[in-house]
């Protein structure tokens, strides 16, 4: 027995001394590792990374001097009305305001005595453009075909000769998103646009702003037809087997860039939206009107780890306005009386932006049609007049901010316009009245602090080219001649 232990030890210790005696001389070189191969070149195009915004802005404010209003009657949208006030706007910037402004030597003066000022109206939902007036002129609509038509970019309808910008600058709109319409689940990205005449979507395109994702729940996307769930129940699978399918497809890209070699995947513009949304980089807006739907949505917005911007149209955020206040959802919507025009619309009241603001949230008015765009800010004043009546103490400052500051935030260009503080952006309206009145027009709208309209001079309208030569229906003698841009020393 200890013969075979000795034997065993001794077969044991035989590979042990081989090793202890190898000599460094003796060692051969570890092979190098063979360098990866280089990445294959991706035509252009192809690689989503390359140029993320392949259809930047062109647009640039014109050069503009100083312009001084004085004794004007001032909503900033940043804080309390001011009285007797006084703005200077310089090189397309608001450069002071308050009640004690020096006179530059080199600013024109506009005496308001007796007028308003706000910021210019931003409308945070609108179609013109892409829904164009006249419809024939265009030959396009926003709402798309095919079963998931999240990677539309609306900006590529948009026709910029639309006479309804027109209308809308007259009416002191001065910033605008354009948002694909709700047939579909996914409707695909929104662009912002400054109101400003151009020959092209880029020239209107508001620098920086972010792009939106358009999403729909409820009557409009279900129902059966071609591509579309046939309930709501459908609607939600649609939803989470895409963002499931969008989550799969940004990690892919992830991966290939991580490995840095093969063939990249397959480019898929709607899963490249919704991935942005995903990640944050494009903001969610969701067509939704029942209160059960928006709360399922804020379900779904947990489940895959996004942040809904806003409920657009949501008419029944009254019934659960301080949820949407703690998860910080704004309100986009209306104030006129829309009950039964459709069944998802029965349930509507016309304090429903000021229950949502008595509850800490975000609301704001939007037009989503052509004429109504055009009255933005009457709109506030019917909503703040039903939340007083209804004793939720909504103040004029609070409605002027429905149509200005707060569709800025909802936008994600509140830095840069929506209130008269300085440094941002001089879009000013000049009104005839108060803004809230039924009976205000604005006499002077400036974008950028460049003149862009001015009611005293009908003759340099219009600027669409699909209007000239039409002939402008005379100024009404029933009201007074409007001030347009005069000079006092």
């Amino acid at each position: 027995m200890a013969a075979r232990l000795l034997a065993g030890a001794a077969l044991i210790a035989l590979p042990l001394a081989g090793c202890a005696t190898t000599t460094k001389a003796d060692a051969k070189p570890a092979a190098s590792a063979a360098p990866p191969p280089a990445p294959k070149p991706i035509r252009a195009g192809l690689d989503p990374s390359a140029r993320p915004d392949p259809f930047p802005s062109t647009y640039s404010p014109k050069a503009s001097g100083a312009v001084l209003f004085v004794n004007a009657t001032i909503y900033t949208a940043a804080g309390p009305r001011i009285d007797g006030g006084s703005l200077l706007i310089r090189d397309g910037k608001v450069a002071a305001v308050g009640k004690d402004i020096a006179r530059p030597a080199d600013a024109t003066v506009i005496d308001a005595t007796g007028r308003w000022i706000t910021p210019g109206i931003v409308d945070p939902h609108a179609h013109i453009g892409a829904g164009s007036s006249p419809g024939p002129a265009n030959g396009d609509n926003s709402n798309e075909n095919g079963p998931n038509p999240g990677g539309i970019w609306i900006e590529h309808s948009v026709w910029t000769q639309d006479p309804m910008f027109e209308r809308a600058r007259e009416a002191g709109v001065t910033t605008m998103q354009i948002l694909p319409g709700s047939a579909n689940l996914f409707n695909g990205r929104t662009v912002t646009l400054k109101n400003v005449p151009a020959i092209a979507p880029q020239g209107m395109k508001f620098p920086g702003a972010p792009y939106g994702l358009k999403m729909a729940c409820g009557e409009n996307p279900t129902g059966g037809g071609p591509g579309k769930a046939g309930t709501r129940a459908g609607g939600m699978m649609g939803y989470r087997n895409t963002f499931i399918a969008a989550q799969a497809y940004a990690q892919s890209w992830a991966d290939w860039k991580k490995r840095g070699s093969g063939d990249p995947p397959r480019r898929d513009l709607m899963l490249e939206t919704v991935a942005g949304a995903l990640n944050g980089d494009i903001k969610v807006h969701i067509h939704c009107y029942r209160a059960d739907e928006m709360v399922q949505m804020i379900d779904l917005s947990h489940e895959f780890g996004f942040k809904i911007a806003a409920f657009h149209h949501a008419l029944e955020a009254f019934k659960i306005a301080p949820l949407l206040a703690k998860e910080q959802i704004a309100v986009v919507t209306w104030a006129g009386d829309w009950s039964g025009y459709k069944m998802e619309a029965y349930d509507s009241i016309m304090e429903n932006a000021a229950f949502v603001q008595k509850a800490g949230g975000i609301a704001t008015m939007h037009s989503d049609n052509v004429m109504l765009m055009q009255h933005l800010n009457q709109e506030a004043a019917r909503a703040m007049t039903a939340g007083r009546e209804a004793g939720l103490g909504t103040t004029p400052e609070q409605a002027i901010a429905w149509f200005t500051i707060n569709p800025a935030k909802v936008i994600g260009v509140a830095d840069k316009t929506g209130s008269l503080e300085v440094g941002k952006a001089a879009d000013v309206v000049l009104w005839d009245a108060d803004p809230l009145s039924v009976y205000a027009l604005p006499d002077l709208v400036f974008i950028d602090g460049v003149l862009s309209y001015d009611r005293a001079h009908p003759a340099r309208q219009p600027q669409s080219d699909f209007e000239l030569g039409n002939t402008k229906r005379p100024i009404s003698p029933a009201r007074p001649a409007p001030r347009g841009l005069g000079v006092s020393q």
